[in-house]
């Protein structure tokens, strides 16, 4: 009898360690299913703030862009490039019109900023002369067999032809030979970007550095070629053959004077203007202290019209 008690005791006590056991697994099962659900959850709520900022950011970013085009639209044939850089408009009579502000404006949800800059002011790589476009490349401090490569380089890239110039490149006997080929584009650029694609052209030379300014700030495929000598820096002015001393009188007069109304004769022939009508604006749209989106989009001014409109002829953005 003892025995059978003893038995019956032990069953017991294993059926009761079995359930035991058997709860505590239940309860790590759970336990890792919801780390899993809450860490599931925290993906999916992140995922959806984040597509709710891109969203914002990029009206943001657009709204940046519209104000920007309230600004070129006004009735104000000149600007001039501000000290800190800025671009000011002017009207017919060369009266200053005060700036909207451009800096983190509180909207809807978020805050935008954008700059305005005169794509004029820059370096039309699709009609300058060689000459020019090395004179521009000595401002940035490149060695001569650089700038002999890039200029050679960028007037084989245009050119309809397959024959590449004495420090140039071809499709057949560069571009295709790369890790990943392609061909010339034997046409002129259609966007400052292409620069990258073309022999020479170093990621460093077209963005800058902390030293040195990027080609990218200093050319454009856009406009009649003109310079227009009220927003144009030294580099651009230099490009176009003017002296030192010319161009330091360049600057100081539309700093004391406001912008020039017409090419001041001395100054015939070397490819100026004061005015424009294409702008390059970059807009940023910022959601919970951050920049969500940045666009950047070359608009020209229209005045053909009534009221005048403005275009936009290219248009680039980065989340």
């Amino acid at each position: 009898m003892r025995l059978v008690r003893r038995a019956t005791r032990q069953a017991l006590h294993d059926q009761r360690g079995f359930a035991l056991l058997l709860v505590l697994l239940v309860l790590a099962l759970v336990a890792v299913v919801s780390a899993e659900f809450a860490y599931s959850m925290r993906l999916e709520a992140a995922a959806v703030r984040a597509y709710k900022g891109g969203i914002i950011g990029n009206h943001l970013a657009e709204t940046a862009l519209e104000q920007a085009i309230r600004e070129i639209v006004a009735d104000t044939p000149y600007v001039v490039e501000d000290d800190d850089g800025l671009l000011t408009f002017y009207t017919a009579d060369r009266r200053l019109l005060p700036r909207l502000r451009r800096e983190k404006v509180e909207f809807g949800g978020g805050r935008y900023s954008y700059r305005i800059t005169d794509e004029e002011a820059r370096l039309n790589v699709n009609n300058s002369p060689p000459d020019r476009i090395d004179r521009l490349l000595q401002t940035l401090g490149l060695d001569k067999d650089v700038r002999d490569t890039i200029v050679d380089s960028i007037q084989d890239w245009r050119d309809p032809n397959e024959a590449h110039r004495l420090n140039g490149a071809e499709s057949d006997d560069y571009y295709l030979k790369l890790p990943v080929p392609y061909r010339a584009h034997n046409a002129n650029l259609e966007s400052v970007a292409e620069l990258l694609q073309i022999k020479g052209v170093t990621p460093a030379i077209y963005n800058g550095t902390k030293d040195r300014p990027g080609l990218a700030g200093l050319v454009t495929v856009r406009g009649s070629g003109a310079v227009n000598m009220n927003t144009a820096g030294p580099g651009a002015l230099a490009a176009l053959g003017l002296s030192t001393a010319e161009i330091t009188e360049i600057v100081q007069s539309r700093r004391n004077n406001g912008p020039y109304p017409s090419v001041p004769g001395k100054f015939g022939g070397r490819n100026l203007s004061v005015a424009t009508r294409t702008f390059r604006v970059e807009a940023e749209g910022i959601v919970d202290e951050r920049v969500a989106v940045r666009l950047t989009a070359i608009v020209e001014k229209r005045t053909d019209g009534d009221p005048p409109a403005a275009v936009v002829l290219e248009w680039s953005g980065l989340r």
